[in-house]
């Protein structure tokens, strides 16, 4: 094989097959009567293999030495065997934070579109009541409790904000921990049942779980209903500080999807062609 060819196959470009050579990663290649180059297929195979180690982070020499090691014993090093499960390990993390991406991308699309349909005109605007906001979980000791303490502090007077849920129970001491840890006090804070609300009007009905995506009543009156799906940090299981992080993960992404909201419900209100969603 030319060199051209070799460095299609492995993927690379052709100057980088001779980079690796004069390091003294690659063999020196065969020559042929007229001067060229000629590469075979353990050539190819130990280049191949070499790319793969750069890929995992290996410097050029360190991953020509492990390719030398497999080519020469026929099996993997077990240098390598380390190397290749904190890769998988890394794959496995930026799949989770690639979905966690898609599904807030996702909701980001859902609150445009929400935020659309609740468009007031300029003249509606200057007489409007506070957006009035209820976010629902099962439980309302979590999930709907950091969602309703958070928009009440980032949205401040624009905003109303409730929580309730489907199956109520005690406000979570971790919740309320996480929340004090950035200055709002939620002590006071008691857990409310959904049958509360009914009959009371609200601009953006917000379920956070799934379950209760399922089970939340309907509610009368021109509102929008976006759907959240977060994890419960109350089923985290193990010391306290282990629950109190998987809190501080929770408060983190409820604040990450408040702030377009709050932003695109503000624009909306107001009104004006610089709010029409994309």
């Amino acid at each position: 094989m030319k060199v051209s060819e070799v460095a299609r196959r492995a993927g690379i470009a052709p100057s980088a097959v001779r980079f690796y050579e004069e390091l003294g990663v690659l063999p020196p290649a065969q020559r042929r009567p007229n001067g060229y180059r000629e590469y075979g297929a353990s050539d190819l195979a130990r280049l191949r293999l070499v790319v793969a180690l750069r890929r995992l982070g290996l410097a050029p020499v360190d991953a020509g030495r492990l390719a030398a090691l497999c080519m020469e014993r026929g099996e993997v090093d077990l240098d390598l065997a380390p190397l290749i499960t904190s890769q998988r390990a890394v794959m496995d993390r930026q799949r989770v934070d690639l979905d966690r991406l898609d599904s807030q991308l996702t909701d980001l699309e859902l609150t445009i579109a929400a935020a659309g349909r609740a468009r007031h005109t300029p003249e509606e605007a200057m007489t409007a009541q506070p957006i009035r906001v209820l976010f629902v979980c099962t439980g309302n000791s979590a999930r709907s409790q950091l969602a309703e303490a958070l928009l009440r502090d980032f949205g401040g007077a624009d905003f109303e904000t409730f929580s309730a849920g489907t199956e109520p129970k005690v406000v979570n001491p971790f919740a309320v921990r996480a929340l004090d840890e950035i200055g709002i006090d939620w002590s006071g804070a008691r857990s409310k049942s959904v049958t509360e609300f009914l009959g009371r009007s609200f601009d953006y009905v917000v379920t956070v779980c799934d379950r209760a995506r399922q089970n939340c009543p309907v509610f009368t009156g021109n509102h929008n209903t976006l759907h959240w799906g977060l994890d419960d940090p109350a089923e985290v299981e193990g010391t306290d500080a282990e629950k109190i992080e998987a809190f501080r993960r929770t408060r983190t992404e409820v604040a990450t999807r408040l702030r377009p909201f709050i932003e695109l419900a503000r624009r909306v209100r107001v009104g004006g062609s610089e709010a029409t969603p994309a």
